[in-house]
């Protein structure tokens, strides 16, 4: 079940390549609704719990591979890692956004040219991958310069520290001196020139920090060319000779790259996909957490006027369960919103509370979740911009946001906040769990938690997939086909591990294989 074979796929499954694939949220998705799948990750503790969640994996980065190595995958799937749009202050997410939809820009009229030539639509990718290169080259100088810059502002720093203590000040006034060096130019040291001069060499190193942090937002980093790389791989298997193209494509991220699926959208329209995107609430989905996904969907446009199923953009991923509202007013409750659904549609169910998954996974596995009293979960994060106030999700509730911090969230018991005695922290089985990971997922390498945090949830993957790749089933069809998916997700085992692949196992390899010619 874990591992991809060599025979062809069953009428239903598609051979599914997935690149930034991380643990394997989407891949245990793609397994238990029977699609064969592989997955490219460069992480080694992602890299190790794949392997011994027996998912087929190749080591490296996306970059080193290209659509040409893997002619018989069929859908492309990944979540090119973004995190530089969502920086805050001093425009640096938003540069590094304008920055990719510059490049999707060309792109895309490159592809939409008239009488545009494969080795043009090449061309053009070409320069576009040695101006990244030369940016990643030119930034990586200016972030050794600015390193050696930070570490002289560090030594100043302390230099002043020093110089505070020996003048006779008192821990409270060093403290307030300090914490003013971070705007050098209101701190007045008048009163001793060793001071003064350390305080003009302090503030020429924070102007040329400055300066080097601003030439570092407009290079950009080396996740913009990785963001580009999906798109690349569908023109390549869409343009280039001898290539058929991805019969679906399917892309997630985090919301702030929205922009970014919308101008994919547009090029995958210009290629011949059916495409939707869209901003998914994960509880709204059986996910037991609150997250938002930017998702991009598309599937390859029937060639058949006859058939009009593909005929309009695809529609969007129906929300089987309520969204979470902190605070609800009595007229707007589940219980009402519910209530006032159409009697044409099924009425969506109350989203799930951490209390219930937990609850329903220790069922499967009992020595992997902690039987605990009713629990407030203390978040590490601050709520509103005020690191002191840490947000608080209660049990019956849905989870925060899973993120790579898990580990460091609290738990305390509900309505005292008084310290658990045990268990006053989620395991990685039962952090895998508000992620809709099975149990007995096998978590390994280092930074677990960060694994958890960046994963794609495989419910909502399961939702995903099953809207893409199988449009044809009714409403109760598609209804039960989720519902088995979602009982078989949560009892899933590793059935045991397999070895992770390199460049040198390309040879032989199932999706690696030319595919036969269309008339044998």
């Amino acid at each position: 079940m874990s591992r991809i074979t060599k025979e062809e796929s069953s009428p239903v499954g598609f051979r599914i390549l997935d690149l930034f694939a991380g643990p394997g949220g989407l891949d245990v998705a793609a397994h238990v609704l029977g699609h064969e799948i592989t997955g490219i990750e460069w992480d080694a503790g992602a890299c190790a719990t794949r392997g011994a969640a027996g998912m087929d994996t190749f080591k490296g980065d996306v970059r080193r591979y290209r659509a040409a190595l893997f002619p018989r995958a069929q859908v492309l799937t990944g979540g090119p890692p973004c995190q530089t749009f969502t920086v805050a202050g001093h425009g640096a997410g938003r540069k590094a956004l304008d920055q990719v939809l510059e490049y999707i820009e060309r792109l895309r009229k490159a592809v939409e040219a008239e009488d545009q030539e494969w080795k043009e639509i090449f061309r053009t990718w070409r320069q576009i991958s040695e101006e990244l290169r030369r940016r990643e080259l030119e930034a990586k100088k200016v972030r050794a310069a600015k390193s050696k810059v930070d570490e002289l502002r560090t030594s100043k720093r302390r230099a002043v520290k020093d110089r505070l203590e020996q003048l006779g000040r008192s821990k409270d006034q060093v403290r307030k001196f300090l914490k003013d060096l971070r705007n050098p130019r209101s701190v007045d040291f008048a009163f001793d020139d060793e001071l003064k001069g350390l305080l003009k060499e302090f503030i020429d190193l924070d102007d040329e920090h400055h300066r080097l942090r601003e030439v570092l937002e407009g290079l950009g980093d080396e996740r913009t060319g990785l963001v580009l790389q999906p798109l690349w791989w569908v023109i390549e298997r869409s343009r280039r000779p001898g290539s058929e193209p991805y019969e679906a494509v399917i892309l997630e991220q985090v919301r702030a790259v929205m922009p970014v699926w919308n101008a994919y959208a547009e090029v995958l329209t210009t290629l011949g996909y059916r495409t939707k995107t869209q901003l998914m609430h994960t509880e709204a989905f059986g996910v037991p957490q609150t997250r938002r996904r930017a998702v991009l969907m598309a599937r390859l446009g029937e060639t058949s006027p006859a058939n009009e199923l593909f005929a309009d953009p695809l529609p969007e991923v129906p929300e089987t369960h309520e969204q979470y509202q902190a605070k609800e007013l009595s007229s707007t409750s589940p219980k009402a919103r519910r209530a006032g659904t159409s009697a044409s549609k099924r009425p969506r169910e109350m989203w799930i509370s951490m209390e219930k998954a937990l609850e329903n996974a220790r069922k499967i596995s009992p020595r992997k979740v902690h039987r605990r009293p009713h629990f407030t979960v203390i978040s590490n994060y601050g709520t509103g911009g005020v690191p002191e106030e840490r947000g608080q999700r209660d049990d019956n509730a849905p989870s925060a946001t899973i993120t790579g911090k898990v580990s460091r969230n609290r738990l305390v018991r509900k309505g005292s906040n008084e310290d658990l005695a045990e268990f006053d922290r989620f395991t990685h089985a039962e952090a895998g769990v508000l992620q809709t990971f099975p149990v007995e997922y096998p978590w390994c390498g280092n930074d677990v938690s960060q694994q958890i945090g960046n994963a794609v949830p495989p419910r909502l993957a399961l939702h995903v997939l099953c809207r893409v790749l199988e449009p044809e089933l009714s409403a109760a069809e598609a209804e039960a086909r989720l519902e088995q998916a979602v009982s078989d997700l949560e009892a899933w085992k590793p059935a045991g591990p397999t070895k992770i692949l390199g460049h040198r196992d390309l040879k032989g390899h199932p999706l690696a294989q030319t595919p036969p010619p269309a008339h044998s």
